[in-house]
């Protein structure tokens, strides 16, 4: 059994390291539901217990889903999902009426009475942060809602937010070569007792060493062909630091993705990883990386791989989203 550590501020115990549904939904690639439903499947079994997901995937559908696929362990499990990003829509929505509207949605496409962790998915720049989270914070009142958790948002931002209501846990890209959060963000998260929940700790697949080129990811349906990391001379540069990895592995006999999550882990018991699958193989490759230790030395050799990326982490849109 895997692991279970306090999430954050709250009461929650957490699976070191979480399922990230959304690739079940869309955005990578054609999906296949049988899978994916085994995928979640097998992942209860092996003991993980934290399920990520939000309104915005698959307009609905990857909440509907996973409720579905969780309805009879519900009292086991920790769902968290997140509303206000509204790309359909033209932009982002905090404004209070619209929280309570988005939560009855959510509850109602997961088929549940409660969400474990509800998070504001992206600041809405036109709207005060506390106005936003006094929102959240009558959904905890109302029992709707457990606690909350805030993505993609800056130290000030964080500390508004926390002075209204306690923020349980903070949702940003993370991984070995997107280390943005540990100039300050890390520091205030730590100093509040907020968990650090990150997205993409496997590079967007790209830490896996599975991808080679960049006609990999020319699909239609593949977004990660509009990401600076991703695109021309940059990808052909980060991929020295696959190769790295990937010696690193051979030496202890595993997998690149496991070397990548291991390193994440190093980083505190506070971090809990979310890498995103729809398939049983690296799920179970993604949990069996708990069993690895890395040594100072191969630490300190992945901190200096990470100083070689090259590119950002979003488009210029997606970085228009963040808040900083």
């Amino acid at each position: 059994m895997i692991k279970k550590q306090k999430l954050g501020n709250s009461d929650l115990m957490a699976s070191a390291i979480g399922l990230g549904c959304m690739g079940m939904s869309e955005w990578y690639g054609p999906t296949n539901d049988e899978e994916s439903i085994a995928t979640i499947k097998l992942a209860l079994e092996m003991g993980l217990n934290f399920f990520d997901t939000a309104d915005v995937y698959g307009n609905g559908h990857n909440e509907t889903f996973v409720g579905k696929a969780l309805k009879k362990v519900r009292h086991k499990v920790i769902i968290a999902t997140k509303f206000g990003f509204l790309p359909s829509e033209g932009g982002l929505n905090g404004r209070p009426e619209y929280v309570k509207k988005a939560c009855d949605a959510s509850l109602l496409r997961l088929g549940t009475d409660y969400i474990d962790l509800y998070y504001l998915h992206r600041i809405d720049p036109n709207v005060p942060i506390e106005e936003t989270v006094g929102a959240m914070a009558n959904l905890v009142h109302e029992g709707k809602v457990r606690y909350l958790g805030l993505s993609e948002v800056s130290v000030k931002s964080l500390k508004r937010a926390y002075a209204i209501h306690p923020i349980t846990a903070l949702q940003s890209e993370y991984s070995i070569w997107v280390r943005d959060i540990e100039t300050e963000i890390m520091a205030a998260c730590r100093e509040l007792k907020v968990a650090i929940v990150p997205y993409s700790p496997l590079g967007r697949g790209f830490l896996t060493g599975k991808l080679k080129s960049v006609e990999q990811i020319s699909g239609e349906k593949d977004y990660r062909k509009d990401i600076p990391l991703f695109q021309g001379d940059n990808f052909e540069s980060n991929l020295k630091i696959v190769e790295a990895l990937e010696k690193i592995a051979t030496a202890k006999n595993c997998k690149t993705s496991q070397i990548a999550l291991a390193w994440i882990r190093s980083q505190g018991n506070d971090i809990f990883p979310i890498p995103g699958t729809k398939r049983r193989t690296y799920v179970k490759e993604n949990l069996e990386s708990l069993k690895i230790e890395l040594s100072p030395d191969e630490l300190e050799s992945i901190n200096q791989i990470s100083k070689l990326v090259q590119g950002n982490r979003k488009n210029d849109s997606g970085m228009k989203l963040v808040d900083r």
